[in-house]
């Protein structure tokens, strides 16, 4: 060969093969190799196994071939062969081989007839090969046998198309010589990939089974369907042979036989035949390789930088130095800690933009979720319950003034109502701290039992701090009931002073109780019914024509107005009440009373709820009515628990309900403010102080160190397989740089001139040549014998 440096750079390329197959890189550098393309008993196997010298591939009909054969092959003095998912087993029964691959193969496809891409490694060393690396691929087939998927055609397909589109592999198409070679799958699907033929070599095989008279001979010339590296005839053994366990020696030496005896192939005995198929293979993967060394060696480079980052802690490790252990486990409590406080604070080198995380989670808890869930009054509900509480309190006696213990019982009852949600609140923190904690361990995983004690640490200490929250909100919820107290006194003197006020003259007369929607009813000759924009004050009663109250209608004091309700019509189905003037005065223009409508129950009930609160009552018939109409005073029947034909019980309702609403608003606000301050304080703070005073000493107190510091198996076998990778490819940069300037290859076969090829012509072009070729030759021939004779 002349080239021993180049020779050496194969076995270098199988080296990277395994390492970086048997750690699932493969697919990151594309390694030069020669991938075997043919139909379904094209004769591959047959090639391979003549390359080895030995039967080691299975046989059988259909496909036999269902995972991808990496084959490489090693010149090596002693004979054996090598699984990369067996390590250091060798087998030197090459029967055994072929039960391995089958079971290898059943091992992932099943014992039917399905394929996978998982590929097989297998090194054959032996005196009789030289340096190649192949890959058997399954045959193409065009039908679905046994329990084959339908679609394993395009399965197969798909499978080859990953390995030859890789512009570093070589593609050999082996076709058989007894077939129609315009019809050859492998060479159609190498022209997709290699258009212009720079990648395949081709393979003829059965040229012994031709039928008499018929011979490849133009094939073999690169005359019909060239190729820039040309065909290369070989002659397997029979399936009489194979049953037989023919010798592949013999077979050998017959297969020379036959090409030297073959009048049409003895010209070219010396460039047919398996041996010449080897060393051409073998050159032209070494010149491939050459070739495609730049390429490789940039990736290795790239390679090679990215392990240095990883292998840099690895490089002088020594798994059993105390000291090793010591300083790891400061620097992994150190990490954990600087970790969480980052997920907590936000100030992490790496932000996610796909969700939130860490520290904004609680943000959102005790901004959003917690103030949701927090008091909201149910105005019927409450107005209900005030009035009931007033009457229990007098009894049997009618109270002239507000009770305070009717104010003190709904409070608390609303206090009481804070317990939930504020509880909620710790246990959410909770939840999304023992999430951090987790996710902060993460990086420990190197070391099993330190990752689980510290997440058992922190999350226990967590947990007893979450116990001490509760309790603290607990604490300062019964606070707030009694300091707020001195409230209820100076706001109880200041709504009674404003009710004695208004009673004589409303003092408020901007203050806004409510807005909205409503109906007018007037008779059609009078305008009809029309929808405005109401606002009810302290002091009247206003509607305009829309929300933007630009363009008042009318306004109306609330001075003698009082109630009723009045029964829908026939076709309507609003919900109707009346305002009239006690003193029987007009109300609106001409008359005496006017019509408001709501489409739902609630908003008329509601409103009249409103109007209460304005000093406007329902007339004393009415309330007398829903009275007795509802003989269950505790009915939830809304006329009978929210009327009452009592003014001044009403007026003690609508002063304890003012009361409750501000100091249930100063409440909120309190307990908006305390629940960050005191999570913060007592849990999140605590922890953070704990992992970076406390975590290490308890670590220390929890067991032996050395089974602390314990690595995991699998990061042992990780920084093995790094380490192992890091050496095979600076070894290889090595002797890449030194072949690289030091050694030549053959180039690249030029382009085949293909113009000799005849092309369909019509009847006259024919005839034309023919004159051109032969006929016009003999005329001249007799033109210049005629000349000759009349000379003479």
């Amino acid at each position: 060969m002349g080239n021993r440096g180049m020779e050496d750079l194969i076995p270098l390329i199988n080296k990277l093969q395994d390492a970086f197959s048997s750690i699932g890189q493969s697919c990151n550098l594309d390694l030069p190799q020669i991938a075997v393309v043919g139909g379904q008993s094209a004769g591959k196997s047959s090639v391979l196994e003549n390359f080895v010298g030995r039967d080691f591939l299975p046989r059988g009909s259909g496909i036999v071939t269902r995972r991808p054969l990496i084959l490489q092959l090693v010149n090596n003095k002693a004979e054996y062969a090598e699984f990369l998912h067996c390590k250091g087993r060798k087998f030197v029964d090459f029967d055994e081989v072929r039960q391995e691959i089958e079971a290898e193969t059943d091992r992932i496809t099943g014992s039917n007839k399905g394929i996978s891409p998982i590929p097989i490694n297998l090194r054959v060393y032996s005196p009789h090969v030289l340096n190649l690396t192949l890959i058997d691929l399954p045959g193409m087939t065009k039908v679905a046998v046994g329990d084959q998927p339908p679609d394993i055609e395009h399965q197969i397909r798909d499978m080859i198309m990953q390995f030859i589109s890789r512009e570093s592999c070589l593609i050999l198409a082996v076709t058989p010589a007894n077939t129609d070679l315009a019809n050859s799958d492998a060479l159609k699907v190498a022209k997709e990939v290699d258009p212009q033929g720079l990648r395949t070599i081709g393979v003829i095989t059965k040229l012994d089974l031709m039928d008499e008279g018929t011979d490849a001979r133009d094939i073999l010339e690169n005359k019909l369907l060239p190729l820039r590296r040309g065909y290369i005839g070989v002659v397997n053994r029979s399936q009489k042979d194979i049953d037989g366990r023919k010798d592949i020696r013999a077979a050998l030496a017959a297969e020379r036989k036959f090409f030297l005896s073959h009048p049409s192939y003895r010209h070219m005995a010396e460039r047919m035949g398996t041996p010449h198929l080897q060393k051409a293979l073998n050159q032209q993967l070494t010149n491939h390789i050459r070739d495609t060394l730049p390429g490789l060696r940039s990736k290795l480079q790239s390679q090679l930088l990215s392990l240095e980052k990883e292998v840099e802690e690895y490089k002088n490790f020594r798994p059993d130095d105390p000291t090793r252990k010591t300083k790891a486990l400061l620097q992994m409590v150190q990490q954990f800690g600087v970790d969480f406080e980052k997920c907590i604070e936000g100030s992490g080198d790496q932000v996610d933009t796909a969700e939130l995380s860490g520290g904004a989670r609680i943000n959102r808890i005790f901004h959003e979720r917690f103030p949701f869930e927090l008091i909201v009054f149910d105005e019927k509900e409450l107005r209900r319950e005030i009035s009931h509480a007033i009457k229990n309190v007098h009894g049997v006696r009618t109270g002239l003034f507000t009770p305070d213990l009717a104010f003190e019982t709904i409070v608390k009852k609303q206090i009481r109502k804070l317990k939930e949600p504020s509880l909620k609140c710790v246990d959410l923190v909770v939840s999304e701290l023992t999430t951090l904690v987790r996710k902060s361990a993460n990086k420990l995983g190197s070391y099993p039992r330190l990752r689980e004690e510290t997440e058992r640490i922190v999350t226990t200490y967590v947990r007893e701090r979450e116990n001490k929250t509760k309790d603290q909100v607990r604490d300062w919820r019964e606070k707030i009931r009694y300091n707020h107290f001195v409230f209820f006194f100076i706001n109880f003197l200041n709504v009674q002073n404003q009710r004695n006020i208004v009673n004589k003259k409303r003092a408020i007369a901007n203050q806004v109780i409510r807005k909205g929607w409503l109906t007018l009813n007037i008779s059609i000759m009078k305008g009809g019914s029309k929808e405005y924009w109401f606002i009810l004050t302290a002091e009247s009663l206003s509607w305009y024509k829309d929300e933007e109250e630009k363009e008042k209608k009318y306004m109306l004091p609330l001075d003698n107005l009082k109630l009723r309700d009045v029964e829908k019509g026939f076709m309507s189905t609003k919900h109707i009440f009346a305002i009239f003037n006690t003193e029987q005065r007009n109300v609106y223009k001409d008359l005496r009373q006017i019509e408001l409508a709501c489409d739902l129950q609630e908003d008329m009930d509601s409103w009249k709820a409103s109007f209460l609160r304005a000093g406007v009552y329902p007339e004393k018939d009415q309330v007398l009515m829903f009275s007795l109409n509802t003989p269950d005073s505790d009915s939830d029947a809304a006329p009978a628990d929210t009327f009452s034909m009592d003014p001044q019980l009403e007026r003690q309702v609508e002063t304890i309900r003012n009361l409750v609403d501000s100091y249930i608003g100063i409440v909120n606000k309190t307990i908006r403010d305390l629940m960050p301050k005191t999570i913060m304080h007592l849990m999140i703070n605590s922890a953070k102080d704990f992992i970076h005073s406390e975590l290490l000493a308890y670590l220390y107190s929890s067991g032996d160190q050395n089974s602390l510091m314990e690595e995991s198996a699998d990061q042992a076998q990780r920084r093995d397989e790094m380490l192992r990778m890091y050496h095979s490819v600076k070894e290889a940069l090595s002797i890449i740089g030194d072949i690289s300037t030091s050694t030549v290859s053959t180039p690249a076969p030029p382009p085949v001139n293909d113009t000799w090829i005849p092309e369909t012509r019509s009847e006259n072009e024919q005839r034309a040549a023919v004159w051109e070729r032969v006929t016009f030759p003999l005329l001249w021939l007799s033109m210049f014998r005629m000349n000759c004779l009349y000379t003479a």
